[in-house]
Formats: structure tokens, C-alpha cells, sequence
């Protein structure tokens, strides 16, 4: 298994990849949210507010993330948030995915990314790291369904402060059905 950094020329594989994870997991109609968030991310997504890594094999992508910016006004350190994240229904429970978090985290560490922050399974992510976070310490652009989801991982040697301001997400996740 390799894993790459970045997308172009195989957007529609992580797209397929996302639609297929999420309907088998979550139902049709979240695969199709899913793979069209995956869609805007990889298509309007300026490239220096995102970053997508894939797990492969023999050529064939079994996993894929990504991050995107999210700014807060008041706070200069770069934060990103991690959303979606897949790995091929038949790839699943091997750790496809924490190594390919893992790659995903140190890529960024190294690219100067201060914070992480994620909403998803918190016995997931707490795996690599992400701790709960409320959002009194790191607001959401839109109010949290599962607060208790809402995680974040400081990603320099500093314990994470809470983030100051309102926060903004890129446009593919500015939607209330992801939050």
C-alpha cells in the first residue's frame, strides 16, 4: 500500500470511492450528499484551502481524505478540518484509514498547520490522536447535530488554546446537512 498526496486525474475514483463508502454505511441518500460534497471539495476547492490524501493499492485508490480550511476571525493560526473521510467497503477494519490519517496529520504538521479539528465517531479519531473539543473552544460554522462528535488535534508542541472568533468553512462544506 502507498500513499499519495493530492487528486488530479483521479477525481472520479475518490468521488466513487466516497459515494460507495457512505451508501453502504449511511444509505443512499448520504452516499449521494457525500460524493458530491467529495465533488466540490476536489473541483472548487482552491487548492491551498485543501489538501487530499489517498491510500493505494496495486494502483487502486482503497481510501481517501481530506482537509479544508476553516478560518477563524480572530485567530492567526492555520486550522484546517478534516472532511470526508473513506475507505473501500472491503478494505475496512485492516487500519487502512488511521495510517492514512496518521500520513494525512504528519503532511500537515510539516506544511506549518497548527490545529485539526474533525466531526465524526469520537472512538474513531480519538485513535489518532483528536481529543473532544466544545464548541466554546473551537466554534463550528453551524450548529453541531452531535457536539460530542466535534473533536480537534493540536498538531504543534503547544496545548491547544481555544480558537477565537466565529469560524468560516470553504463553500463545498458551507451547508448546515454536514454540521
Amino acid at each position: 500500500m502507498e500513499f499519495q498526496t493530492g487528486h488530479k486525474g483521479r477525481e472520479a475514483e475518490i468521488i466513487d470511492l466516497f459515494t460507495t463508502a457512505f451508501t453502504a454505511s449511511e444509505g443512499e441518500e448520504e452516499g449521494a450528499l457525500i460524493g458530491e460534497l467529495a465533488r466540490n471539495l476536489l473541483g472548487s476547492t482552491d487548492e491551498k484551502d485543501r489538501a487530499v490524501f489517498t491510500a493505494e493499492d496495486d494502483g487502486t485508490i482503497i481510501g481517501a481524505i481530506v482537509f479544508s480550511r476553516l478560518t477563524y476571525e480572530q485567530d492567526e493560526r492555520t486550522v484546517f478540518v478534516l472532511a470526508p473521510v473513506a475507505v473501500a467497503t472491503d478494505q475496512q477494519g485492516k487500519g487502512i484509514g488511521q495510517r492514512l490519517l496518521t500520513h494525512g496529520l504528519t503532511s500537515l504538521r510539516s506544511a506549518g498547520v497548527d490545529i485539526v479539528v474533525t466531526y465524526g465517531d469520537p472512538n474513531y479519531y480519538a485513535r489518532v490522536g483528536f481529543l473532544p473539543v466544545s464548541e466554546a473552544e473551537a466554534r463550528a460554522p453551524f450548529p453541531l447535530n452531535h457536539p460530542e462528535g466535534w473533536m480537534a488535534q493540536s498538531l504543534t508542541e503547544r496545548v491547544m488554546a481555544p480558537l477565537k472568533g466565529p469560524s468560516r468553512c470553504v463553500q463545498a462544506l458551507n451547508h448546515s446537512a454536514f454540521w
